[in-house]
């Protein structure tokens, strides 16, 4: 399965940045991507505004992994954490 990767920064309640990329089917639309990060940024306790739509942007497509895959098709899209993130579960 091929995913598309977009490269998002949110701003958090209490003023830090936080760095992720929100994987999606190939061909999903941007604003779907957006979507899924807002949701993912709300299942933290985060304001869904911190994520703008020009700071979630399409970077590249590739070949997704196998965890990355059974999320995508389960859920939709896989949250890849980096900076300013909470610690993954």
């Amino acid at each position: 399965m091929k995913i598309d990767v977009y490269d998002s920064y949110a701003k958090t309640t209490d003023g830090r940045l936080m760095h992720f990329d929100v994987f999606v089917k190939e061909g999903t639309s941007a604003e779907v991507a957006l979507r899924h990060g807002r949701e993912w940024l709300k299942s933290l306790g985060e304001s869904a505004a911190g994520l703008e739509q020009s700071r979630c942007s399409f970077c590249h497509t590739e070949v997704a992994k196998p965890e990355v895959q059974r999320s995508v098709e389960y859920e939709g899209f896989f949250i890849l954490q980096m900076e300013g993130c909470p610690t993954p579960v």
